[in-house]
């Protein structure tokens, strides 16, 4: 992993939406950069482009103008395949929902982006996805399923196997939206540890005014362009 502070580093970014006369500049020349050990909070009223710029992060979607820069390396223009490597291998994925697949164990779950990536044996991934598991708490809960956890527990399983590859940048979309107030605090918390212990930059989407108080830095959108 390089040195360097700025993991991800964006110029000019603009995104249109819709067609002819209905077209809406969503994104309007973004340019900002995020560094390692850092959690940043996005705000901004619904509307003013903070989903739309987490899937261009995430490379999900393309920019119609501007960079993308992840780990020194242009990403906005790249072939589908080698978005998808750059996907798979550099960023996690933390949203309101938990999005995991109930009839497997909490290991299992973790375990899935490991497979994709296929850089790992099977015994590896297991014992590594057993450590994610302790390291968010849910150790002693691996091989139960994901059904029978309750909300808290399936979000800190989301966020163990958005860590399964070890990524540069995790990208949280509304994580605690779904949650009450002790366990929203626990996973906020749980994600800050991770920026500051294990070095990745965290960007959170967050209408939760509380807790983008408590982020390292805060990024407001509005109308498409950051408030002063």
């Amino acid at each position: 992993m390089s040195m360097d502070p700025s993991v991800l580093r964006v110029d000019d970014l603009h995104r249109w939406l819709g067609e002819d006369e209905g077209r809406v500049h969503v994104l309007k020349g973004l340019t900002f950069s995020v560094e390692r050990s850092n959690v940043y909070g996005i705000v901004g009223p619904s509307g003013c482009g903070k989903s739309t710029l987490l899937y261009l992060l995430g490379l999900l979607d393309r920019p119609d103008q501007g960079e993308i820069w992840i780990e020194g390396h242009p990403m906005a223009y790249g072939s589908d395949e080698d978005r998808t490597r750059a996907r798979n291998a550099l960023i996690g994925f933390v949203f309101q929902f938990h999005f995991l697949l109930p009839e497997f164990t909490a290991l299992e779950n973790v375990m899935l982006p490991m497979q994709k990536l296929g850089k790992l044996s099977q015994p590896e991934m297991e014992d590594y996805a057993q450590g994610l598991l302790a390291e968010v708490g849910l150790g002693a809960k691996s091989h139960r399923m994901a059904r029978h956890l309750s909300g808290g527990e399936q979000q800190r399983v989301a966020i163990a196997r958005s860590l399964a590859n070890d990524p540069a940048v995790l990208l949280t979309d509304e994580p605690t939206g779904n949650l009450d107030v002790k366990n929203s605090d626990l996973v906020f918390d749980l994600l800050c540890k991770l920026a500051h212990e294990r070095g990745q930059a965290v960007l959170m989407v967050t209408h939760n005014n509380d807790l983008a108080g408590r982020c390292d830095r805060l990024l407001s959108l509005r109308d498409g362009a950051f408030a002063d």
